[in-house]
């Protein structure tokens, strides 16, 4: 089977939850995703059950017919944060957080290995009550996505690959039980509707 991951799109920044909705930019992110995967059979859509991720997934549930299926094991290792900022902002904002990200650490408050665990074991769920000839789109957060590269892949580190907003990652499954890793990150059909694009862009 084909496991399509999605990333959520741009999030509101939230100084009191980290469930916040999508930003209106987000929204507009977000519509892009159902062109970007409609080259598949797409059999079921599965979400992380955070709100951001969920908003995410529902264009291209309503163009299918199908209903998203959330899964709390597929969360966010922020999820019981107090608030959320997004990665744009964290980088000036609290910089000694952000360094630590991008050099494929989680932050120092998150039990790594019981991340690892629920997410593996939402993903192998999602395997194992799909057919062979499936494709399931999951929407859900960079560090989900991350962690099944990290298991496949066996990279030294959590966070080894850039993810961003909306960016589509493709791992297949064989019926004997391997996993590959077909693309990671395909940005092509929101590269203009990432943030750092449409700030280089009002810039130059």
């Amino acid at each position: 089977m084909q496991l399509v991951l999605v990333r959520h799109a741009l999030p509101q920044r939230s100084e009191t939850s980290a469930d916040p909705a999508l930003a209106e930019l987000g929204v507009e992110q977000s519509q892009r995703v159902p062109g970007a995967v409609a080259r598949f059979p797409i059999s079921r859509v599965v979400s992380s059950s955070q709100l951001r991720a969920v908003q995410t997934a529902q264009p291209l549930a309503d163009r299918l017919g199908l209903t998203v299926e959330p899964d709390d094991r597929l969360t966010e290792y922020d999820r019981d944060f107090g608030g959320y900022i997004p990665i744009e902002s964290a980088k000036t904002e609290f910089r000694e957080a952000f360094d630590r990200i991008k050099a494929g650490h989680l932050p120092e408050q998150v039990d790594e290995h019981a991340f690892r665990e629920r997410v593996l074991a939402g993903v192998a769920d999602i395997v194992s009550t799909s057919a062979h000839t499936d494709t399931v789109v999951l929407f859900a957060h960079g560090g989900v996505v991350n962690i099944l590269l990290q298991d496949i892949l066996q990279t030294p580190k959590v966070l080894g690959f850039p993810i961003d907003y909306c960016s589509v990652t493709r791992v297949l499954f064989s019926r004997s039980g391997s996993r590959s890793v077909s693309s990671v990150n395909e940005t092509e059909h929101v590269w203009d509707l990432l943030p750092r694009n449409r700030q280089s862009t009002e810039t130059s």
